[in-house]
């Protein structure tokens, strides 16, 4: 029984968190009441399997986190999402899109994909995305027709993509994460001057994943609106423009709205992509650039600043408070010997490499209904990157396939934050069971996105291989 401590050290973890106790002091918590359970039968003689020496690796742990430049990276694209948000970018940005395309069977739909895959390019930042879409576009469509299931999936799975097109403070995490496991994977094999992989790969890597999701979130829209157009009419253009208050002409509008953050997307992807910058020194262009764009808005005073610097506090603190603790239950569960438990249920499962990263894609997919996607990322993905990278995997492809697998997490109840953020500014008349009805062909489509990416790793790894 003793020989199975990391695994139920785990699936206590995981029951703590389903309890909604706050993720660090959990993770941090329960890892050491089981540390010293472990040394206290130890010291009664009984064989535990706990090694006590990985936990003095903790303050060296502690001070890799706290000066850890990748992770720079988190505060500043929260800052460069949050005032993106202030300076409403985005409601010119659907306004534009929505009299692009409002005139055709599903166009709504298809113009909140479209700003979507901007803002995501933009920000990265899933709440702000279907907070905002769901404020300004869901009472336009439902206006206008559109059937409840098909408007609220749209706005939750179109929020999602911050996840997977770059810069996704999801891919800086699990970057740095995989970097980590990388390089600990090479020493295994006894490499020792190991290559790296870094939050540009990535960012490099999930670029065209994330722009076929975009492409089959329309396709999907578009073919829904013809097989039923009763659920995605079309609008009137002269109305639209009425009622969203616009003067002038669409060029104008299209052009407000569409260069500033075109402009923002290019100065951060485009000088990563470039080789001209390192993510973090992008995120502080971005930071910058948003800072300016809200100027230009006249969107930014003292209370507006003073709120967007609050919220990105909060955030970069949660996060690193979440990695202190993970960083705690890591060395807990090597000290039991979890990492060479681990080892051996992989290298004895059916299917060798393939069958392992099956069985980790599903139990990923799965504790995405309860966990979030920083948990799983600080929790899980160091425990099995380090083996399946030492299989041979390719660790950009490994990002990818986690990544579009925690993406999913966003959408799946009872604990899908996307659902969550669309039901707390969706109108009353719009009940959950219609929003958690819209998102499953969503989910069904990363799914199938998810398929093809393992049948086909390139989509992945050419553009890296590229630069």
């Amino acid at each position: 029984m003793l020989e199975f401590m990391p695994l139920i050290l785990f699936a206590v973890i995981c029951v703590v968190l389903m309890f909604g106790f706050p993720v660090a002091l959990s993770l941090a918590g329960t890892a050491l009441a089981f540390a010293g359970f472990g040394m206290g039968l130890e010291a009664l003689g009984i064989n535990a399997h706990f090694d006590p020496s990985f936990l003095s690796a903790f303050p060296n742990r502690l001070y890799g986190i706290m000066t850890n430049q990748t992770l720079l990276a988190v505060p500043l694209f929260v800052l460069m999402g949050v005032l993106l948000e202030k300076s409403k970018v985005a409601e010119t940005l659907l306004d534009a899109m929505a009299l692009l395309f409002g005139s055709l069977r599903g166009g709504l739909g298809i113009s909140v994909t479209l700003v979507g895959m901007m803002l995501a390019a933009s920000t990265g930042i899933v709440g702000a995305t279907v907070v905002t879409m769901g404020l300004l576009s869901l009472p336009t469509m439902l206006k206008r027709g559109y059937s409840m299931p098909l408007a609220t999936g749209t706005i939750c799975a179109t929020g999602t993509l911050g996840q997977i097109i770059p810069p996704s403070i999801a891919l800086v995490l699990l970057g740095d994460v995989l970097s980590s496991a990388y390089q600990q994977a090479q020493l295994s094999m006894g490499i020792f001057s190991p290559k790296t992989v870094s939050v540009g790969d990535l960012f490099m890597g999930a670029l065209v994943p994330g722009l076929i999701l975009v492409a089959l979130y329309i396709a999907y829209v578009a073919f829904i609106a013809w097989l039923k157009p009763e659920t995605a009419p079309p609008a009137n253009r002269e109305e639209l423009m009425e009622e969203l208050g616009h003067q002038g002409s669409l060029f104008t509008l299209l052009l407000k709205g569409l260069v500033p953050p075109i402009v923002l997307i290019i100065a951060v992807l485009g000088s990563i992509l470039g080789g001209f910058a390192t993510p973090t020194e992008a995120s502080a262009v971005g930071a910058f650039g948003a800072l300016v764009l809200a100027l230009a808005y006249r969107q930014l005073d003292f209370e507006t600043l003073k709120e967007a610097l609050r919220s990105t506090t909060h955030v970069t603190t949660m996060v690193f408070l979440i990695l202190i603790g993970a960083a705690l239950f890591s060395l807990v569960f090597r000290a039991f010997g979890g990492e060479e438990l681990i080892h051996e249920v992989f290298n004895n499962m059916p299917g060798g490499v393939v069958g392992a990263t099956l069985v980790v894609m599903v139990v990923i997919f799965l504790l995405g209904f309860i966990l979030d996607f920083i948990e799983i990322t600080f929790v899980v993905v160091p425990i099995v990157g380090p083996i399946l990278l030492a299989m041979g995997l390719d660790p950009i492809w490994l990002g990818i396939m986690i990544a579009i697998n925690l993406q999913t997490s966003f959408l799946t109840p009872p604990f899908g934050f996307a659902l969550f953020y669309l039901r707390g500014v969706a109108p009353e008349s719009v009940p959950t069971s219609a929003i958690y009805r819209g998102v499953i062909p969503f989910i069904g489509l990363q799914l199938g996105m998810l398929i093809a990416l393992a049948f086909f790793p390139e989509l992945a790894t050419w553009l890296p291989a590229q630069f």
